[in-house]
């Protein structure tokens, strides 16, 4: 298994990832104020394609990149395209879900889409309905989105009602943020509702993504997904198809995790128990609407409170 590299002198800024957040926005702005006037569906692809983008993005500066000081991390991120998520929220919750060994737990890992097999007894009929049509990736596609805004605000309103001032900060940080891209979006010949289509079909090309990242198994290495082929999602991903490379080198800027994968295939796939995909081709044929997992998680003590 291939070490984490030593560190190399960090330069003060990581030009790759700058012009790219740079150029994202250039491209963000021409979706809504220029392409518009050639042809609306071509902008809400533009849109959707820039907003997918900036949300990789983000996930590189809150790992640090391309700026060595978090606030100017911070304030690359301040536009908030996709309108629903606080950059504070997903930087501080996406942190805690490197604690590796708490992958996939119900509790501990915010990003983990299992639930504790007793709350899952208590969820009425047809909730459980729609969980485990949102275990399809054809769920994940259409209901998706909006089942992971409705929890993430569930739990995000109930620590702000604790008096929680990280999590009331990091959305008073994000209002103004939202209402500038709305502000903008109001100023251009994007009708409103067409962004709002394409912010909601965004977040369904970021499902793609998230839908089999990580899976329950005992061991913690074998928990994170390898798909294998880049092309245009693994772009957009900036390379997190790679999931089980970047839980290794956390640090590691995303345009170097194609090569690390490259020098030792075999051990990291035989680190992550083979758990990996070709390509999302197959990611389609094989889960569009078959589920992977199941919502209860399949390995939970039966008996923790």
């Amino acid at each position: 298994m291939a070490k984490v590299p030593a560190p190399r002198n960090k330069p003060v800024v990581e030009w790759i990832t700058l012009w790219l957040a740079l150029g994202c926005y250039v491209a963000w702005a021409l979706s809504v104020f220029v392409v518009p006037l050639l042809w609306l569906p071509l902008a809400m692809v533009l849109a959707v394609l820039t907003i997918t983008l900036q949300s990789s993005i983000c996930h590189e500066l809150l790992h640090g990149h391309p700026f060595r000081a978090r606030w100017a991390n911070a304030a690359l991120a301040f536009p908030a395209l996709s309108l629903c998520i606080p950059y504070g929220r997903f930087r501080d919750s996406h942190i805690a879900h490197h604690n590796d060994p708490k992958l996939t737990d119900p509790y501990d890992d915010p990003e983990s889409n299992y639930m504790d097999p007793a709350v899952w007894a208590r969820l009425p009929g047809w909730l459980r309905v729609v969980l485990r049509f949102n275990n399809t990736l054809a769920g994940r596609l259409t209901v998706g989105p909006m089942v992971g805004e409705v929890f993430w605000l569930k739990g995000d309103l109930a620590a702000i009602k604790r008096g929680d001032r990280v999590v009331i900060n990091a959305w008073l940080w994000h209002l103004p943020a939202m209402v500038l891209v709305i502000w903008l979006v109001l100023q251009s010949p994007m009708p409103l509702w067409a962004y709002l289509v394409s912010v909601y079909a965004a977040l369904a090309v970021l499902k793609i993504r998230t839908f089999l990242e990580h899976r329950a198994h005992e061991r913690y290495p074998e928990r994170t997904v390898i798909v294998q082929r880049q092309g245009l999602l693994s772009f957009l991903f900036l390379n997190n198809n790679l999931h089980a490379v970047h839980h290794a080198h956390p640090k590691v800027a995303w345009y170097d995790l194609p090569a690390l994968y490259a020098g030792d295939v075999q051990g990291y796939e035989g680190r992550n128990g083979g758990y990996l995909y070709r390509s999302y081709g197959e990611v389609f044929r094989r889960h569009l609407f078959r589920a992977k997992d199941p919502v209860p998680h399949p390995l939970w003590p039966q008996d923790r409170p």
